[in-house]
């Protein structure tokens, strides 16, 4: 009789996770459940039940054993924190809006927790991730769920084609509600848990509370609100509280709504405008990260999300070299926001993606190719 496989799933106390364990028990795998302890002692409080908190450590536990499965907590609150948390605040303060998920997908969650499922004697490690990994002729692909409303390909971009070979996502295609229903029919008490919109650090999704907690008041860079047109309207507390497209908290009086259109850490300034300035054609991403195929070739035509709700829009990609890439946009695009992840789909397969770079994005009119002007030099 054939040995079974044995594969690590990461348990975070919710349904999706939940129900990957049991399907990959029903597929004959031999699963252990690991949940990673990643919030620090002081924040127990806040975070209590949150996907990483005290409850659902107590969820996953229970899980585990309605299953029949072992379950271990293994502590990455220090990795947590100087990867993930720290990331998160000194990207505010750099006039950047971060994406922490896609980072604690990468070091941690794909990261850290493989390195220890292999050492565990484990072949792969399974998740809840609303995604899809298949093996082609050259490597592995992701793709994105079969069901787009829970798709969650966007936040797993960064992950290497070794990565990718020991990764199993048993409820890549399905849909919520047929997870929930096979969550119910065994009888688990997480069939109907609500599940988290949020950051799972962030309470409430309040960013400026948080930034004031871990910071500081102190820490804070605070500065002038200035119109595009370099009229200085008025103060703020700090550029930490602010992201490009924001219209709320700018506090300053106009006849016309104002949005956030820039932010420069170097000046402290809060750059304001209206709605038509945060529409653009054309940006850059920098750290690209390619799936198996490798960099595209200019001019490769793509659909690109310049953020996880984006529903996407059609561009084509020009290389620069140096993991840089520049986007142009067949359509205009709103608060193409610095500091985000730009992902990019070939029908349902990720081709790659990178971040969107600092620097006011581009219109059509002042757009130029590096290859276009070499060729015409």
């Amino acid at each position: 009789m054939a040995e079974k496989k044995r594969v690590v799933v990461g348990m975070s106390g919710g349904v999706d996770s939940s129900v990957a364990a049991a399907l990959l028990l029903r597929q004959g795998y031999e699963v252990i459940g690991v949940t990673l302890k990643m919030w620090p002692q002081d924040c127990t409080s806040i975070i209590e039940d949150k996907c990483c908190g005290p409850q659902a450590m107590a969820d996953a536990r229970n899980v585990a054993a309605k299953l029949g499965i072992p379950h271990y907590v293994i502590d990455e609150t220090h990795d947590f924190t100087k990867i993930v948390i720290d990331y998160f605040t000194s990207e505010y303060q750099a006039g950047r809006t971060p994406n922490p998920c896609v980072l604690c997908n990468e070091k941690l969650k794909f990261g850290n927790l493989l390195q220890k499922a292999l050492g565990l004697g484990a072949s792969h490690i399974g998740t809840g991730h609303y995604a899809r990994v298949e093996r082609g002729n050259n490597g592995y692909v992701l793709r994105r769920s079969l069901h787009l409303r829970k798709d969650q390909s966007y936040f797993l971009f960064s992950l290497s084609q070794e990565q990718l070979s020991h990764i199993l996502m048993p409820i890549g295609s399905i849909s919520k509600e047929e997870v929930r229903t096979i969550a119910k029919d065994m009888d688990l008490r997480i069939h109907d848990k609500d599940e988290s919109q949020d950051i799972c650090f962030v309470p409430e999704n309040d960013y400026a509370s948080f930034l004031k907690s871990h910071l500081g008041q102190s820490e804070f860079h605070v500065g002038e609100i200035v119109h595009r047109d370099g009229r200085i309207l008025g103060k703020h507390q700090g550029i930490e509280l602010f992201t490009v497209g924001q219209r709320k908290g700018i506090n300053v009086g106009s006849p016309t709504p104002l949005y956030v259109v820039e932010i420069e850490p170097e000046t402290r300034r809060v750059i304001v405008g209206n709605d038509e300035e945060l529409w653009h054609s054309a940006y850059r991403v920098e750290r690209c990260s390619w799936g198996k195929d490798g960099e595209v070739v200019p001019g490769t035509s793509v659909m690109a999300k310049i953020r996880h709700s984006h529903e996407g829009a059609m561009a084509k990609l020009y290389p620069e070299g140096g993991g840089r890439v520049l986007v142009e946009l067949e359509e205009p695009q709103r608060a193409i926001t610095p500091g985000q992840a730009s992902v990019f789909y070939s029908g349902d397969t990720i081709l790659g993606g990178g971040w969107i770079m600092k620097g006011q994005p581009m219109s059509r009119s002042t757009l130029q190719h590096p290859f276009q002007t070499q060729a015409s030099s």
